[in-house]
């Protein structure tokens, strides 16, 4: 791993992890662990089921463990071309029984673009999703820029690391509540074990309803991603 590269990982965490520094009162450390399954079914359809599983590290200034939420995702991804794709997914939300809030059944509708430039990959992704909680519906517009790119020659090989980092931008609105616009940064380090198999650990920072009570939250990612 290039000097450079090594350097560029650092700034983005320390940078993620001195932002509470400013805002303790409202900030809030939580980590979500997810095991995802993807599988090609032809060269044109994919299918990807995950498990995902969220718990606070920190809240009201003191470090403190407690599940919060468990997610079963699943999407079905059809090529439209090279680098163009469109996807549909649902995700159901256990919280009643881990923390008192609400069950959630999530519909996703999504667009994804990608180019290459060299070893670099860029990504745009639009979401549309409409999230069923049990008093109220949440209808969200999502768009995220992702950059991905192996960290050790132009192409990745088994054995060796990349990176991701990506921005997005969230508007959520309900009949129950106010627009809600949210912002989230992120950077995962992650590994090529094997052709089927990956890992990631990386960091999220997010500003949720910015423009009303600004909260933040940085979010521990941990990912392993199994490809069969």
């Amino acid at each position: 791993m290039s000097m450079s590269f090594t350097k560029y990982i650092l700034l983005i965490g320390i940078g993620l992890l001195c932002c509470p520094v400013f805002s303790q009162d409202d900030f809030e450390g939580l980590g979500e662990t997810s095991f995802a399954l993807n599988n090609n079914v032809n060269s044109d359809y994919k299918v990807n089921f995950s498990v995902r599983s969220r718990y606070f590290l920190y809240q009201d200034n003191n470090l403190n463990f407690e599940n919060r939420q468990l997610d079963f995702v699943h999407f079905s991804s059809l090529n439209l071309d090279y680098n163009h794709s469109i996807s549909l997914g649902v995700q159901y939300r256990i919280r009643e029984s881990i923390d008192g809030g609400s069950n959630e059944l999530r519909l996703t509708q999504q667009f994804y673009y990608t180019q290459n430039s060299g070893a670099l990959r860029f990504g745009h992704r639009v979401r549309f999703e409409q999230r069923i909680l049990e008093e109220f519906t949440i209808l969200r517009s999502r768009y995220r820029f992702a950059l991905d790119f192996p960290l050790e020659g132009e192409k990745l090989d088994i054995g060796e690391l990349y990176l991701i980092t990506s921005m997005e931008a969230l508007l959520s609105h309900s009949k129950a509540h106010k627009p809600e616009i949210d912002h989230r940064t992120t950077a995962d380090i992650g590994w090529l074990i094997s052709e089927s198999l990956k890992l990631q650990l990386g960091l999220e920072y997010r500003f949720e309803a910015f423009n009303i009570n600004t909260e933040e939250k940085l979010f521990v990612l941990t990912s392993v991603i199994l490809k069969v």
